[in-house]
């Protein structure tokens, strides 16, 4: 139990992280630190990591003296929180002019209370299917080699076990190799967004590099059918999802995805088939449901069409045709998440908070899944012209309101499978 702030960390930039114990730790949100209240603290939970931030000095609170000022003993600090929990603060600091622009990854707050790790979070969602613990290398491994046993000429397997489960250690791939809830479906090598923060393709003159390669081929209706369909009738909770980080966009692929999931229905009822998306094509949306889709997903960094669209770079699509893909989704009796990336002092600004309301009101959305942005906060800033934090509710505060007006609306950090959606969807159901 804390009975003060946590003390601030910093890094002398070899990997060593040390506290100030005469520096309390402090948030931030849009461009501005922030003394974060207690309760505003957890643990840091099994499976986060801290990182040094190279040319940043963190700033936090003198404990004697009460006033901000900058840790000059060596490089800011910050957290990666693992998947179901979601970031209340970024980490506090002053960036220098020649720093290095960070990787894709999300940057919370972090402090040191008696011998622990403390970040500013909260855990949305009870599903435990990417706990750290819940995952055994060993058995991991095995599921691999028994999977490309099985499947020997299905390249999409291939892929999904050498490069997403064994390389990148990807939490879905790692399921699917213990024949276990959601199996991810990478489909489409080609995208129609040229997002900021690409995970899986980013330019050559950037600064940064993506953290994974891009699918290189398209996957044929039997390859997707072959294993999907002994997921679905074995795996306990089971969900095929088409979209991953590590490919473009999927419904660029739906001429493939319609036949796939009629020949997958064909095998079995069981289970639920969902597509992670970017929503550009409302007409293909119609199409997939139509043949039997479950549930869809569409990514967002914004209800807001101007920042949406400053960070996504559609090519041939605007933010009405998102609109547009959830509305259909909810006329074919389908679940609707938004994968919202939250972004302290943009997510839970007033502006945002009201775009967020008029969009759950439009498309009767069913499912916000509160996930971490995963971006250098000034160069994200820095790209949407932001210069200034406006008024702000609170990101945790933000999701009262929200969940005060919209009782029904679901709250997590995962696609639920149709056994959540239909019956008691706050069951933990992983365990």
């Amino acid at each position: 139990m804390l009975t003060h702030t946590p003390y601030l960390l910093y890094s002398d930039g070899k990997g060593n992280i040390f506290e100030d114990t005469t520096l309390f730790a402090l948030g931030r949100a849009g461009w501005d630190a922030f003394e974060v209240e207690l309760n505003n603290w957890i643990e840091l939970p099994d499976g986060g990591n801290l990182y040094e931030l190279p040319g940043r000095k963190a700033i936090g609170i003198d404990t004697t003296t009460g006033e901000m000022r900058l840790c000059e003993k060596g490089w800011a600090v910050a957290a990666f929180i693992p998947p179901a929990h979601t970031s209340l603060f970024l980490a506090a600091y002053e960036t220098d002019k020649n720093a290095p622009t960070l990787p894709l990854f999300c940057y919370t707050a972090a402090g040191w209370y008696n011998n622990k790790t403390y970040v500013t979070a909260i855990r949305i969602e009870k599903d435990i299917r990417q706990d750290c613990a819940g995952y055994n290398n060993e058995k991991i491994k095995n599921g691999t080699d028994w999977l490309l046993q099985q499947y020997p000429n299905n390249r999409l397997v291939t892929h999904l076990m050498n490069t997403c489960c064994m390389t990148y250690s990807c939490p879905a791939a790692r399921n699917f190799s213990l024949n276990r809830w959601e199996c991810p479906i990478p489909i489409s090598p080609a995208c129609n967004a040229n997002c900021i923060g690409c995970v899986s393709f980013q330019p050559t003159d950037e600064d940064i590099t993506s953290p994974q390669d891009r699918l290189t081929f398209k996957p044929t209706v039997e390859e997707i059918v072959e294993y999907t369909v002994p997921h679905l009738m074995q795996a306990p909770f089971p969900i095929i999802s088409f979209g991953q980080g590590c490919e473009g966009e999927p419904l660029l692929m739906w001429e493939t995805i319609v036949p796939t999931i009629k020949e997958i229905r064909k095998h079995t009822n069981k289970g639920s088939i969902n597509i992670n998306t970017n929503g550009s094509k409302p007409d293909a949306v119609k199409k997939l449901f139509e043949s039997g889709l479950d549930s869809i997903r569409v990514s967002l960094n914004s209800a807001r069409k101007d920042i949406y669209t400053k960070y996504y770079r559609p090519n041939n699509y605007c933010f009405e045709d998102i609109v547009e893909s959830l509305k259909i989704a909810h006329q074919y009796n389908g679940w609707s998440s938004i994968n919202y990336f939250v972004f302290p002092g943009m997510t839970d600004s007033v502006e945002e908070y009201e775009a967020l309301r008029k969009l759950i009101k439009d498309t009767n959305l069913k499912m916000i899944q509160w996930r971490n942005f995963n971006i250098d906060p000034d160069w994200y800033l820095g790209i949407l012209n932001i210069s200034e934090t406006n008024e702000m509710i609170g990101v945790k505060q933000m999701m009262h309101l929200i969940q005060e007006e919209f009782p029904d609306l679901k709250f997590g950090y995962f696609n639920p499978p149709i056994e959540r959606i239909k019956g008691d969807f706050e069951v933990n159901f992983a365990h």
